[in-house]
């Protein structure tokens, strides 16, 4: 499943590999300091003219609510807390349990080289905009979580976007969870510490961590389970903010100092797109689907497999193909021009010289030749791979969701107009195929 969307298990499989023979232990370490020496490693800052700030959202404590971190553009502030890239030290336990590896040295091993890393957004900098905001709901790829496409996040609401980027609870994220209600025995016992990030002090965190497909199960009819609620917890999350956007109060179980009614008729619900990675891809066109205020799509490098094809000739919507060199084949492209339409927009492009991993966070964090042996960085620089990507994708969305922007400057790339992109596809299909 490495190739099929899964990108952090790569990365922890592969290190602790290494990590495990002593004669790499050494460099290991040489990589490691590079990552906390260099100065050129860490997640860009957003391009617009907004500075970013970002907060967690969890609507009703169970399984069954919404969850999603937040950005948006905020006042400036004097002081700039910036939240932690991995939040806790529980995705990385679930990477390692996800592996079968041992917790312990996992943890140490990705605190280590990852851990000082931070999101580059303000936490719960106070809301201000000149204009209602168009709203874009995120989808992470298998194996990822909330915060790990925050060069892409960051950058939309720096462009005056509101983006919520769901944390899937489909057991397809390394880890995550939700709060339950103490037992009476946890009441009680006053010596037993238990974390919580809850403003309740009777709610406990409950983590989940990633389902590895069982021996003899159908992958197809898991996958197409969790798509299916993948694209509802999108759903969700958009009506949670529809409610904010009406003045409904809405309360946030987590503990936090972001003012929610400032949001109140903030955001234009004409204007709301999907967009996801890999797994993500393939749940933007399963939300597009079931939910017409989704007004158009971005897939980043989408695995098309969790999909039923009969829902193909069902997406009414516009949709943007952005792909990387290295990852697709024929069956998966395939799969997407399934969704040819002669009357509804559909792009596809693909960036030069990049592999999956070119668009998580993962690709700034790592030097150039570790990345590249881990296949988290392409052969094309990683800033210039990102921009390319952002700026057709705000190209396609103002195109789509009527905006009053001066992203069309950047309408070319649609069409795979540049040095660094192909129209269309790199891949061979077969005519047959389709």
């Amino acid at each position: 499943m490495f190739s099929h969307g899964g990108l952090v298990q790569l990365l922890a499989k592969r290190i602790y590999e290494w990590a495990r023979t002593d004669h790499r232990r050494y460099t290991l370490g040489l990589f490691a300091m590079g990552n906390t020496c260099s100065n050129h490693l860490g997640i860009p800052q957003g391009k617009g003219p907004n500075a970013v700030g970002c907060t967690d959202f969890m609507m009703d404590h169970t399984a069954q609510g919404s969850f999603f971190r937040l950005y948006y553009p905020c006042q400036e502030t004097e002081k700039l807390d910036r939240p932690d890239w991995v939040p806790c030290v529980e995705y990385f336990n679930g990477l390692a349990d996800f592996m079968k590896i041992n917790r312990s040295l996992s943890e140490r091993i990705f605190n280590y080289l990852f851990g000082s890393f931070k999101i580059p957004a303000s936490l719960d900098a106070p809301f201000k905009s000149n204009e209602k905001c168009p709203v874009v709901i995120f989808s992470h790829g298998l194996g990822a979580f909330r915060t790990l496409y925050s060069a892409i996040c960051a950058e939309l609401a720096s462009q005056g976007f509101i983006v919520a980027s769901v944390e899937h609870r489909d057991e397809s994220a390394s880890a995550t969870y939700y709060l339950r209600e103490k037992t009476e025995s946890e009441k009680a016992d006053k010596t037993v510490s238990i974390t919580s990030t809850s403003a309740q002090d009777t709610l406990i965190e409950e983590w989940m961590y990633y389902r590895n497909l069982q021996h003899g199960e159908n992958e197809f009819t898991l996958r197409n389970k969790q798509v299916k609620q993948r694209a509802d917890e999108c759903i969700l999350a958009l009506d949670k903010l529809m409610e904010i956007n009406s003045g409904i109060p809405v309360q946030n179980v987590l503990k936090s100092k972001f003012d929610w009614t400032t949001l109140e008729n903030s955001m234009d619900l004409c204007r709301i797109a999907a967009v996801g990675h890999s797994f993500g891809g393939a749940t933007v066109i399963e939300a597009l689907c079931k939910d017409v205020k989704f007004k158009c799509g971005v897939a980043l490098d989408a695995w098309m497999f969790p999909l039923d094809d009969e829902i193909f000739p069902r997406v009414k919507q516009p949709i943007f193909f952005i792909n990387s060199e290295k990852f697709q084949w024929a069956g998966n492209i395939s799969r997407m021009k399934k969704l040819d339409s002669a009357v509804i927009q559909r792009k596809m492009i693909t960036i030069r010289g990049t592999v999956h991993q070119s668009f998580p966070d993962f690709t700034f964090l790592t030097g150039n030749w570790i990345g590249k042996l881990m296949k988290l960085k392409g052969e094309i620089d990683s800033q210039i791979a990102m921009d390319l990507c952002n700026q057709a994708t705000l190209a396609f969305l103002q195109r789509h969701l009527g905006l009053h922007k001066n992203f069309d400057q950047w309408d070319a790339l649609i069409d795979g107009q540049d040095p660094n992109l192909i129209q269309g596809t790199n891949v061979t299909v077969l005519q047959s195929a389709i």
